[in-house]
Formats: structure tokens, C-alpha cells, sequence
């Protein structure tokens, strides 16, 4: 089973039950707090997360993913959670512009 590392969350580890649940999902059943405005449709940019470590572990881009690509909303080694599904292990890090409030954040 994938094991998502969210490093600047304490490097917080999540065991994904299945790689058919996309990242957000994933995030959500562990009860964390992700951005996401657009209610994880994959119409704004808020879920993306930063990949330091597995890219290739992470399902192909979607339409939305390319989309949002092409107008420079997201560099290459950023994906959209509501998007994309861990294959296998990755370890990725929260957006300065994606955390929370009312969270805690490690370096």
C-alpha cells in the first residue's frame, strides 16, 4: 500500500488503502486539513502540493492537471490532490499559499 509523507506536517505518514483513492481523499480520511475552494473538483489550484520525493510514484496528469499547467498555475513538480492517486511511496510538502491557519507546520 502507497505511504504519503507530508514532510513540513511533522512528516506525517498516511498508508493509502488504495491507489484508487485520489491524494485528497486520502489527506481527508486521516482527518488533516487540506485547502481546497473548489470542493476537490480540480477547478482551482488550492489542494496542490509540492512533490520532493516519488513523482513518478503518482498517477498521470489529468486534463485539469495539464490545463492548469499550461497556464503557468502549477510547476512541474507541483499536482493537484483531488487529482492525482499515489501508486507508491511519495513525499510531498504543503504550499506556503495552501496551510491552514489554524494548523501547525514544521519546516
Amino acid at each position: 500500500m502507497p505511504k504519503i509523507t507530508i514532510k513540513n506536517l511533522f512528516n506525517k505518514t498516511i498508508i493509502t488503502s488504495s491507489s484508487n483513492h485520489n491524494i485528497f481523499a486520502s489527506i481527508q480520511k486521516e482527518n488533516i486539513d487540506w485547502m481546497h475552494a473548489c470542493g476537490a473538483k480540480g477547478r482551482c489550484t488550492t489542494c496542490k502540493f509540492i512533490v520532493l520525493d516519488g513523482l513518478e510514484n503518482i498517477s498521470s496528469e489529468t486534463d485539469k492537471e495539464i490545463k492548469f499547467r499550461n497556464l503557468n498555475k502549477l510547476a512541474l513538480n507541483e499536482r493537484l490532490a483531488c487529482q492525482c492517486s499515489a501508486i507508491d511511496d511519495i513525499t510531498i510538502l504543503v504550499p506556503e499559499n495552501g496551510k491552514m491557519p489554524h494548523m501547525k507546520y514544521s519546516e
